[in-house]
């Protein structure tokens, strides 16, 4: 449970993965570090890059990832509003054997 209150909005609008146009289909929710290709995992709770062997980086939903997300800013940003992550799609290339940002690395700042 987090102990500070996020806005609705916190981390993106909330989504659904069957609703969005996407170039290429996704696996599940992941929790971008904006400006990198870091991934939040979920076993160890650090982000990660996207080519890392460890990374477990998809959630199976938005809440899923959400919560994740809460948790990492609860213990690492003080100011909490001042955090630098994003929820968004993300795939598994069984070939590559690595995540792919299907939107790419999104830029720290709009």
């Amino acid at each position: 449970m987090s102990c500070f209150d996020h806005a609705a909005d916190a981390f993106g609008d909330p989504f659904a993965l069957d609703n969005l146009p996407l170039p290429r289909p996704a696996a599940g929710y992941a929790v971008q570090m904006l400006g990198s290709d870091r991934l939040l995992d979920r076993r160890s709770g650090a982000f990660l890059p996207v080519r890392s062997p460890d990374l477990a980086g998809l959630f199976d939903t938005f809440a899923a990832a959400r919560q994740a997300a809460e948790a990492w800013v609860d213990q690492h940003c003080r100011p909490p509003a001042e955090h630098r992550l994003a929820i968004v799609p993300a795939a598994f290339d069984d070939v590559l054997e690595r995540h792919v940002l299907i939107y790419g690395v999104l830029e720290e700042h709009p």
